[in-house]
């Protein structure tokens, strides 16, 4: 996104830690987005179904005196403020410690498997109705004002860590890590794991092991990957894997369209059924506008039975 102004500062509004900030950029960028959607065909019209989207990025960085650079950075979504952030990098990395908006080192890649739109599992919900739920996925967990490091690209390798401080009175602190790898010596391809161990803040303060692994590969306009995650759980059957896999054609430089797929299969015992979604996603970019859409379907939702639903989403978005 371009930056609209550019100004420079004299000193970083406020104090951060004992640094001082020599002069500072701050930049907005945003972007602008007409939907229409209806995440659940099956009951019936979703009202308007037109919802409009924004968001204002504003961001303060400049150069502290030690050499490392802080970026300061606000999202105005909806008129509110959304998400926020305090980044601090260097030869390190970065550290960032998130003050609400982002994903966890697991979160951030529990499907990347090619889409042209949206993940086979999104777009569909129980939109109003009396039973069921939204899709499984597992894709660790998370809260406000976390830390965030991201390591530097080490040959095409780089490290990312997750850590919440003691998320409640029940639970243990939340940290989790994932390594994403695309070889120097193979272009096109891109190898990752993630893993997290954790405590689920319930009356029996139940123990978690998540991990993932995944491959894409890019050759000419196609693009194809597969994904493979693993919930252990010490509550009896309470385990969950699931598979995922995509392929998207770039017919051009400008239109893009895809297939995705996710089932996820519980624990025998559970008494649920294979959770299956797919999706049939197109975009189309020109200049700062993106014209996409999205298909989508969901069997058994969450394990439940015959609980089956199908949506849609079609959206215009500017960026500036």
């Amino acid at each position: 996104m371009n930056n609209l102004r550019k100004i420079g500062l004299s000193a970083l509004a406020g104090s951060l830690a004992t640094f001082s900030v020599n002069a500072a950029d701050l930049s907005v960028s945003g972007s602008a987005a007409v939907t229409f959607s209806d995440a659940n065909r099956e009951f019936g019209s979703n009202g308007n179904g037109f919802t409009m989207g924004d968001s204002l990025n504003f961001s303060a960085s400049g150069e502290l005196d030690n050499g490392m650079s802080i970026t300061l950075a606000h999202e105005i979504d909806g008129g509110v403020l959304d998400d926020y952030s305090i980044t601090l990098s260097g030869d390190f990395g970065t550290l960032a410690f998130d003050g609400h908006g982002a994903s966890s080192a697991l979160g951030a890649v529990d499907d990347i498997t090619p889409n042209a739109y949206e993940e086979a599992w999104d777009v569909v919900d129980t939109n109003g109705a009396t039973t069921g739920g939204t899709p499984t996925v597992i894709n660790g967990s998370g809260a406000d004002n976390a830390f965030i490091y991201t390591s530097p690209n080490y040959g095409g390798a780089v490290i990312k860590a997750y850590y919440v401080n003691h998320v409640s009175d029940a639970a243990e602190s939340y940290m989790d890590f994932a390594i994403d790898i695309q070889p120097e010596a193979v272009e096109g391809l891109r190898l990752g794991f993630a893993s997290a161990d954790h405590t689920v803040a319930t009356a029996s303060n139940r123990e978690q092991e998540e991990t993932t692994m995944y491959a894409t590969y890019a050759m000419g306009g196609f693009t194809v990957g597969v994904q493979a995650s693993d919930l252990d759980d010490t509550t009896a059957n309470s385990d969950q894997e699931s598979i995922a896999y995509g392929v998207t054609y770039a017919v051009n430089d400008d239109l893009t369209v895809g297939y995705n797929y996710h089932e996820v299969e519980f624990e025998s015992g559970a008494s649920l059924t294979d959770q299956e979604s797919s999706a049939i996603g197109a975009s189309f970019t020109s200049g700062s506008m993106t014209i996409g859409g999205s298909m989508n379907t969901a069997d058994n939702m969450a394990g439940a039975v015959a609980t089956d639903r199908e949506g849609y989403e079609f959206s215009v978005t500017f960026a500036f």
